[in-house]
């Protein structure tokens, strides 16, 4: 590898002794790495593995020493691997990272258990961490915020995270399965005292795992399909939501109690829910049919009930209580009575009569929604189905007030408490599904629809006010605008075959089932009257009642429409037609803010500050309407598309923009980051949970920052736009640059998702979806979307301002947590960019002059913003405030190095027109290694 012109500014980072809280992270990582090693030997042969840990000493003492003789010696031991080998040596390196993950995964919990640990056993309890729910408590009860203003909160609370199937998830559920196997034996050897022979025997069973991942391949031979996307996201439920979930609330519902006596017979009502795209996003994907949402809705459905029948099953064999020995409900005497369970055997067990009773009408209600699989124990006799999940949950009500009543409330604490907030969030339909469109489809849509009702009407012609008056005429109106009797385009009929389809689901799993209908580039009012027209035709709106059944969500992502979105959500409130409709949601309405688009299109710093701006005018004009808030945020994994700490994010809206309600997308490689590991994911889902209580009830009131704040960023976004737009949009041949420079051309063919990923054939920046945008530039170790343009305007704004403007930015980074965050994820960003590889992809642009006009200002750049981050923080190095992601990052470092050298000569081979398979294959396979050690990357 060629010597870095310029050291990279993590390596200034002076390295330090491994603290002792960090030894065990240390020796686990040793461990995956000397049992991974075990396997190349045994399974590949000496020669591959001395050709491994050749290059893995190289590199490090490149990386540690800055030694040019151990980068020559990297240099040629890589350039000189055969086409075998070359994969060979990719999938180590890729392993390394994926096992590295883990070991860094279980050591947060580990940490996390021991200040719980600490707090347990200390005569004076420590202060509860940040993002925990004692925490949060603790500041409200400080604040003065009494029972009754958290009772109406929770009232309307809902905090929910939506997974998505946005393709940044490069790895296999198979791959990821048996990482869960290896993440459970690291938590086993964590928390238990082993013996020599349990300790060995875990070895063995992780050795067998690890053996087993090299066996399988990391890649997918074919592309997702839309239901292989589905069946990939119920298994986060398996892995932690069904499981974690009830924790959360009785973790909440008990720390009230113990603070509040008051609190004690009090649970809390379901705010804590989860949401799908997965299905029901048709956004660029037309592989989501009305066929695809119907199987999606199935599935979830037949996972949940599949989930509560086997509880119900075990709940049972649990609750043997005697009649004789014990009082019982009148209640419960009845559902026993009602059971057609028999048997001589529980005669005198009413609780076990009762449960088989009602396993036997939930296992009707599954065979009756069609789960024909998923009865996997004897039902006692024929039964009625349940008319919903609610009549389902009153009946597990039933058992509790029971055990309660008499004696035995420690039995409903267990397993019953569980099942019972199971039911309250997942019903029967597990997730509640969002459908969502771009305004274009629908504006084609609606334009054919009053064209064939009524030729020559030219909606497409209309003015914006024209088609507003067209379309409350046409709302007012019972009658359907549709006719059975004519023909319709293959879009129109795919569109209305959708809202039937979620009506359909409405009848079969209840309105939760899908409550949402999201609006993709979302820019005037008639956007959403088109939507409410065709949620009309399939009775989801009703207009003599004034009812709408679906909320519809505008969706703003570009910056010209983030600037607007006030202006066009004013002028829908002011539409007494619309706001009769609004009133039978509960006079609330939902936002979606998009990060990833308005990043693509004018920049982190600019899209940053346009979304908190348009928040703080969407925030004036709800309540001069007197609408509720709800925001939808849009965010991806890496900081280039809204990522960076969930806490930190939430609590960093402008005051009023958390009003006790927030979803936020779930996406991609983040998903499993969060949620396959369930300690993990219930710290994450305490996180979110948490920081809606802090946001909306400690800063709902929190004054607007300083004018000379919001003047300061007005002026450092308007030149972080100039210089983002002047490269991006306004340089010839930027297009061919980024096409050639990256790895985006190879990722569209990689089988990681069921959606294309441009929205047309183009090779347009502008018609490129953000997320392979994104991912294109992490691959090349850049990061641009994550910081380009900052220094430029930290350059400018100093030229204006030369005497106290440094001292202002550092002010605000120290007092306003909008620009703590910003620059914070930034500092994350830069610290795992990497300017001397990044250089070398440069140079597979073959127009010499246009490389030398491009990558020169994207070096400067990177450069100028290093430099002006660490003035601003006062930091001596990137991330000196975070010592254990600087480690992490300095660690991988020296085994992602290689896979890029690999990446780029494979590069070099394909684009020569070298036709051998295996090159491709290097190339994906590098895709999943880099993505891996670089974890939120998409």
């Amino acid at each position: 590898m060629n010597a870095p012109a310029r050291v990279s500014a993590v390596s200034l980072i002076n390295p330090e002794a491994t603290p002792s809280k960090d030894l065990p992270l240390r020796d686990d990582i040793r461990l995956l790495g000397r049992l991974l090693g075990d396997t190349i030997r045994e399974q590949e042969g000496e020669a591959v593995y001395e050709i491994v840990e050749r290059i893995r000493q190289s590199s490090i003492r490149f990386h540690r020493d800055e030694d040019e003789t151990a980068r020559r010696d990297l240099e040629t031991t890589l350039n000189s691997l055969s086409r075998g080998r070359t994969n060979q040596i990719i999938r180590a390196y890729s392993y390394f990272s994926h096992l590295a993950n883990l070991a860094e995964d279980q050591h947060h919990v580990r940490r996390s258990r021991a200040h719980a640990m600490a707090g347990a056993h200390a005569a004076v309890a420590p202060a509860p961490r940040e993002g925990t729910i004692g925490r949060a408590l603790k500041l409200l009860r400080e604040a003065g915020i009494t029972q009754a203003d958290l009772q109406a909160l929770f009232a309307k609370a809902l905090v929910c995270p939506v997974l998505t199937a946005h393709p940044t998830e490069v790895r296999r559920k198979s791959t990821i399965d048996r990482e869960m196997e290896i993440a459970q034996l690291l938590a086993q050897r964590d928390r238990q005292h082993l013996t020599p022979e349990e300790k060995a025997s875990t070895e063995e069973a992780l050795r067998r795992a690890i053996l087993t991942l090299w066996q399988t391949s990391i890649l997918r031979r074919t592309r997702l399909k839309v239901i292989d996307e589905v069946v990939n996201g119920l298994s986060y439920y398996d892995y932690t939501f069904f499981r974690e979930l009830p924790r959360v609330y009785a973790s909440l519902e008990d720390q009230l109690a113990a603070i509040d006596p008051a609190w004690g017979n009090m649970e809390l009502p379901a705010f804590l829910r989860m949401g799908s795209w997965i299905g029901g996003d048709r956004d660029g994907n037309p592989f989501v049919t009305a066929d695809a949402l119907r199987q999606a809705l199935q599935l979830q459905s037949k996972h949940a009930l599949g989930f509560y029948l086997e509880e119900l099953h075990c709940l049972g064999g649990e609750l043997s209580l005697d009649g004789r020995f014990v009082n019982v409900s009148e209640q419960v005497q009845e559902l026993a009575e009602a059971s057609p369970d028999r048997s001589p055997h529980r005669q005198d067990e009413p609780y076990r009569r009762a449960i088989s009773g009602m396993y036997a009408r939930l296992a009707a209600t599954a065979q009756a929604l069609g789960h024909f699989d998923v009865v996997r124990h004897p039902v006692v006799g024929e039964a009625p189905v349940y008319t919903d999940a609610e009549e389902f949950a009153g009946d597990l009500m039933t058992l509790h007030v029971s055990l309660v009543s008499n004696g035995s409330a420690a039995l409903s604490r267990g397993r019953l408490r569980k099942l019972r907030r199971n039911v309250s969030v997942f019903g029967f339909h597990l997730a509640s599904l969002d459908l969502r469109q771009n305004s274009d489809v629908h504006e084609r849509v609606v334009a054919e629809l009053f064209e064939k009702a009524n030729p020559g009407t030219g909606y497409k012609e209309l003015s914006e006010e024209g088609r507003v008056a067209l379309l409350l005429e046409e709302l007012r109106s019972p009658r359907p605008l549709t006719s059975p009797f004519l023909d319709y385009s293959a879009e129109t009929a795919s569109e209305l075959a959708i809202v039937h389809e979620a009506a359909q689901a409405h009848r079969r799993y209840g309105q939760a089932s899908v409550p949402n209908y999201v609006i993709s580039k979302a820019g005037d009012p008639s956007d959403v009257l088109e939507v409410a027209l065709l949620l009309k035709e399939a009775g989801l709106l009703r207009p003599r009642e004034g009812e709408m059944h679906v909320n519809i969500v505008p969706l703003f992502e570009t910056i010209a429409d983030l600037r607007q979105c006030s202006k066009v959500m004013d002028a829908l409130f002011g539409l007494p037609d619309y706001m009769r409709l609004l009133r039978s949601r509960g006079q609330a309405q939902e936002v979606m803010l998009g990060y990833s688009d308005s990043n693509k299109d004018g920049g982190f710093l600019t899209s940053g500050w346009e979304l908190y701006k348009a928040e703080i005018e969407l925030i004036e004009v709800f309540k001069r309407h007197d609408v509720g808030l709800r925001l939808f945020h849009g965010r991806g994994g890496s900081v280039g598309r809204g990522g960076g700490p969930s806490y930190q994010a939430i609590l960093a809206q402008p005051g009023g923009a958390v009003q006790g309600a927030i979803r936020i997308t779930e996406q991609g490689e983040v998903i499993a980051g969060k949620y396959s590991n369930p300690d993990l994911g219930r710290r994450n889902l305490e996180i979110l949970a948490a920081a809606t209580l802090e946001a909306s009830l400690l800063h709902s009131g929190q004054s607007a920052p300083r004018d000379e704040y919001l003047q300061a960023m007005e002026e450092l976004s308007d030149g972080a736009f100039r210089a983002y737009r002047g490269l991006v949009y306004e340089t010839e041949g930027f297009e061919r640059y980024f096409w050639e420079s990256t790895v985006i051309g190879e990722i569209a063919n990689l089988n990681i998702g069921s959606r294309p990923a441009s929205r047309t054939n183009s090779r347009r920046i502008e018609d490129l979806r953000a997320i392979p945008w994104v991912f294109g530039w992490a691959q090349c170790r850049l990061m641009l979307p994550g910081w380009y343009g900052f220094g430029s305007a930290v350059n400018a704004w100093l030229r204006d301002h030369p005497d106290s403007g440094l001292a202002l930015l550092q002010e605000m980074y120290r007092e306003w947590p909008f620009f703590q965050a910003l620059l914070s994820n930034m500092d994350m960003v830069l610290a795992k960019s990497n300017i001397a590889i990044a250089s070398r992809y440069a140079r597979l642009v073959e127009d010499k002059d246009l490389r030398d006009a491009i990558f020169p200002r994207i070096r400067q750049e990177w450069e100028d913003s290093i430099a002006k981050l660490l003035a601003i923080t006062g930091q001596q190095a990137l991330l000196d405030g975070n010592p254990l992601l600087a480690r992490s990052i300095r660690n991988r470092f020296p085994y992602l190095d290689p896979l890029n050298h690999l990446q780029i000569e494979l590069l070099k081979r394909h684009r020569a027109g070298d036709a051998d398979e295996r090159v491709v294959e290097g190339i994906h396979l590098s895709i999943n290694g880099i993505a891996a050690g670089l974890r939120n990357s998409g």
